[in-house]
């Protein structure tokens, strides 16, 4: 909780910096990369640094922590932060390195802010920051203690390599050490780290899209193409191109918050588009697995039937469940069953209590969320994961 003295600082200054904040962020990274050029070469996403969704990332999430502060500041954004914290520890991030973050994000504040920044200013957004920071490294201490069994980084052998559509394919793995395997639960994900052919360390994260309860790894990449907004995925093109069966990775421990709960009485929505399908086919094999009763809607859209990767076990996951209802969209191609045309839940039953979790673009999570809060389900009942920054506080 903030101090009285900074929290009436905050509110007066919250709006100044978060007109600023773009700017901030952006001059942060600058000064980060220029003195630490290892970091933008070995740990951050490259891609999302040149489309700048990083920071806009970046941004949200101070402006949304310190509203929090000021607006609620008898409770702490513990969905936000757990977020965030589950991203770190996926990437190994060390509390040491938040006093870097410090010293740059405050270069920057001064820098665009100037003579604005008073003493009196600063020590009150240095409270925030490390408000914020000090819930992180708290969080991300207690993570790592849960999976030190295989804490840090660990070989692993692709087993198995499987075509799913044009642009995603499926990589089963298994230990190169041997050892045992720690289990997830379904709709968590795990950091690849590859090295690229100009010897940057590039990590990405991808959904566990296989059952839980094996010792068997299996994550499904799409292929990220170039558009007008988007630089071509690094590693998802260089597992697409360089790795086969046999082929050694390096996988962190599974993270990630997007999980079912003990909700076997709890009716349920599953929701996905294009490659967020991942998280949810893991839950529907859990689901089937642990003999769910309640009622489950599974619902996906995509741009064609040819494109909705890991069909046969979304489907079949499914219709292994007593009380499961399946409702499909394309833009195009649809078929007998299926419909053509964006998500619409206008006439899909959703049933009183239900908990939704969603996954997929943004702009889909959006909606579906919309639309499921104009049908009755509450806000708080509706959980997300988005790939890459979470742009949904940017916004």
């Amino acid at each position: 909780m903030l101090s009285d003295q900074s929290a009436t600082t905050v509110r007066a200054t919250l709006p100044a910096v978060g007109a600023a904040i773009g700017e901030i962020t952006a001059r942060f990274y600058a000064g980060l990369f220029s003195a630490h050029p290892e970091l933008l070469r070995d740990l951050f996403n490259r891609g999302n640094q040149a489309a700048g969704t990083q920071r806009q990332a970046l941004a949200g999430s101070i402006a949304a922590f310190a509203t929090h502060l000021v607006d609620q500041p008898e409770r702490r954004p513990d969905a936000m932060l757990g977020r965030i914290a589950h991203k770190h520890a996926s990437l190994g991030i060390a509390p040491e390195q938040y006093a870097i973050v410090h010293e740059h994000l405050f270069a920057a504040i001064a820098e665009v802010l100037g003579e604005a920044v008073t003493p009196e200013v600063a020590a009150a957004w240095d409270e925030v920051y490390w408000l914020m920071a000090n819930a992180l490294i708290a969080i991300e201490k207690r993570l790592y203690e849960e999976s030190a069994d295989e804490a840090g980084w660990r070989q692993w052998e692709v087993t198995e390599r499987i075509t799913e559509t044009t642009d995603v394919v499926t990589f089963r793995l298994r230990p190169v050490d041997g050892g045992p395997v720690r289990d997830f639960r379904a709709g968590q994900y795990v950091s690849v780290g590859v090295t690229l052919p100009d010897g940057a360390r590039q990590i990405r994260q991808y959904s566990l899209s296989g059952a839980p309860g094996t010792d068997v790894r299996q994550i499904s990449v799409k292929r990220v193409a170039e558009d007008a907004t988007t630089p071509e995925g690094e590693v998802s093109n260089h597992l697409h191109a360089r790795v086969a069966e046999g082929s050694v990775l390096e996988l962190s421990a599974p993270y990630g918050d997007l999980v079912l709960d003990e909700v076997t009485d709890t009716p349920l929505l599953l929701a996905s588009a294009g490659i967020g399908v991942t998280p949810m086919v893991a839950m529907l094999a859990h689901l089937a697995e642990s003999g769910h009763r309640a009622p489950v809607t599974v619902v996906h859209a995509d741009r064609t039937p040819a494109d909705h990767a890991l069909r046969t076990d979304h489907e079949a996951y499914a219709a292994k469940l007593p009380d499961a209802a399946v409702h499909l969209f394309y833009e195009r191609d649809a078929e007998p069953g299926t419909r053509t045309e964006l998500l619409d839940l206008g006439d899909v039953p959703v049933p009183s209590g239900t908990r939704a979790y969603l996954c997929g673009p943004l702009p889909f999570m959006r909606a579906a969320r919309a639309q499921l809060i104009a049908k009755g389900v509450a806000p708080a009942d509706i959980h997300y994961e988005v790939f890459g920054p979470d742009l949904w506080l940017a916004g």
